[in-house]
Parts: C-alpha cells; structure tokens; sequence
C-alpha cells in the first residue's frame, strides 16, 4: 500500500473544466471517498490517478513519486469499474487470476492458486470458481470484478462507482463487505460515487466535489456536521436537509439568509406550531411531514406517536446551520 498526493491538478476537456486545481491527500490505508453528482469531476480524478488521462497542471505523486511520466501498469494500481469488465469466455477463477499472470507481475502458479482462493473466499464466490462468468448473477459478476483487483496488491485500489448498478440489497451487502475487506487488508482505497450513503457508511474521509473543485475535505461526521456551505449540506443526510429561510423562527446571525435543519435538529412540542401533512412509518422510527408558513419541512420522532395528518405540532430549531446569501457557511 501507498500514500498518493493529488497536487494542484487541471483537466479541461474542450471549453469544459472537468478538475480545477484540486489537492487531495490520501494516507496509507485510508479509505476516501469522492462525493458529488454527475459531471463534478470524480471519475476525471480517479482517471487521472490511474494515468488513463495526463493532467494539464499539477502532479499525482505515489509514495512521494511522481507517476506522470509512467505508464498505468508502472504505477501499480488496481481499478474497478461500474461495469463488469469481465472475460465471458473464461471461468471464475481464470477471471481472477488474469491481471496475476501479466507479463508484468510475472507471479508463480502455486501463489496465483492460492491468492484466488483466498480472494473467493473473502467475496463468498469460492463455490463459483469453476462456472464460466456468463452464468453469474450481476451481484456475483461485480464480486468477481472486486475480485480481480482485490488478487493484487497495489499501491492503491481506484473504483468507480461498483456498486451503482446493483439492486439495493446487494448495494447494502457489499458496502458492508468492501469495508470489511478494507479493514482486513489495510488497503488504501480512493472510491467515487454519487450515493451519500456509500460515503457515510465507508468513508474514513469524504471529498465533497463540485464542478471540479474539492469543496470540502474530512471525516464523513465531521462534514455532515459542519458543512462549509449549503451545496455541502445537501451532499449528505436523508433525508435531506430542510433549509428555509433565516428569518422563519427569529434569531438568526447578521448576514444569515438560509437555516439548515437536519431532520433529526428540529425540536418538538415547543414553538411554531407546524401542521402535519404525512406520517411515514418506517418501523424503528416515523418521518413526519410538515409544512410552516407556506415551507415543507421533514423530521423524524419515534415509531409509537399517534400523530395523523391534520394535526398541528410545535417545533423550534435545535442546533441550526446557518448560510449567507452565497450559500457560505455562517454558523
């Protein structure tokens, strides 16, 4: 495994600029996760790590080296696609053990035998190493391309978004598997993806993206706690933030123009009344519905309430995040 250091990095494409000047620090054996929409400039980063796109500025340094003038075989690292990226016509396990049998790693038949083994015993698909790939259920074909890089042991594992095509119950199942896998190996691993959910649950830190700049860098509970702007603010949480207007419930700070209330920072029993406009039993809790002064509002209370839509129900701000005009963090 390997420290990697993004230094200053540019890409344009056309008149688009896809990076714009980013920094980026990932330490030996960190999991970091890039966060942000479509077209925010996460893949174009982890390309750019890669060596399948060359910077226009800056430097991407593996283990205090630049890699720029290297190849992506030379820099040693492992990259897992949104798509399968599997070879039809081959078995499981010949699958995983091709990238081990490259001219370049060059490594022996026993330690190939026992690294797939290994690797398809980590993944749950050791019962499936004999099957040709084509008769693999898509979760399985994403475990086996995990797999392929998992088999190595690079400087850093690059995946982009493997998880997105998956139902929601593989999704669940294998963000729990990829971190464990993480915390057995100690690997170092840069993830993109669009999905707060993924970045909260796997993250040791979160790089919020927006067109091309690195917004906000840290510990996923750090940034959903103190997001330095709105767009931040918004990137996690689900539900999402409630952001109304400043003046809604009094004593907002001087030059404050937006309040964010997290669902669960929205005190009850005590200020404005609200009406209830749904209740959503979810089982271990109830997200309710409201609507203040012409504003919809999300919050949660326990799963026992007996609240019904038509009800009215006092709240108040409880720990607010507060934004200027700009979106800029003011409190």
């Amino acid at each position: 495994m390997a420290d990697v250091s993004v230094t200053g990095i540019c890409k344009q494409f056309g008149t688009t600029r896809a990076v714009q000047d980013v920094n980026l620090e990932i330490a030996n054996g960190a999991f970091v996760v890039l966060l942000g929409p479509t077209g925010a400039g996460k893949t174009t980063i982890l390309r750019l790590i890669a060596g399948l796109e060359r910077p226009d500025a800056g430097d991407v340094l593996i283990n205090g080296q630049s890699v720029l003038g290297m190849t992506p075989a030379q820099r040693d690292v492992a990259m897992v696609f949104q798509q399968y990226s599997l070879y039809p016509h081959m078995t499981v396990r010949d699958n995983l053990a091709f990238p081990l049998r490259s001219p370049i790693l060059k490594t022996p038949e026993p330690e190939i035998s026992r690294r797939v083994q290994e690797v398809a015993e980590v993944l749950a698909i050791a019962h499936k190493l004999d099957n040709k790939a084509t008769a693999l259920s898509g979760g399985e074909m994403q475990r086996v391309s995990i797999g392929r890089a998992l088999v190595r042991d690079p400087a850093i594992y690059l995946m982009d978004e493997p998880l997105s095509s998956l139902d929601a119950k593989l999704r669940a199942d294998l963000r729990i598997e990829l971190k464990r896998i993480h915390a057995n190996l100690g690997a170092t691993l840069l993830y993109v993806t669009h999905d707060q959910i993924e970045a909260m649950t796997m993250a040791t830190q979160v790089g919020v993206l927006d067109e091309g700049r690195l917004v906000q860098f840290g510990p996923p509970r750090e940034i959903y706690e103190n997001p330095v702007s709105l767009y931040v603010a918004g990137r996690l949480g689900s539900p999402r933030i409630n952001t109304l207007p400043a003046s809604l419930f009094g004593g907002a700070p001087t030059r404050a123009a937006t309040i964010g209330l997290r669902p669960e920072h929205i005190q009850q029993g005590e200020g404005k009344p609200a009406e209830v406009v749904r209740v959503e039993p979810l089982g271990d809790q109830t997200r309710l519905h409201l609507r203040l002064e012409g504003h919809d509002i999300v919050t949660l209370t326990d799963s026992h309430n007996e609240l019904e839509a038509g009800d009215y129900l006092p709240i108040q701000p409880l720990n607010p995040l507060y934004f200027d005009a700009a979106g800029d963090r003011v409190v």
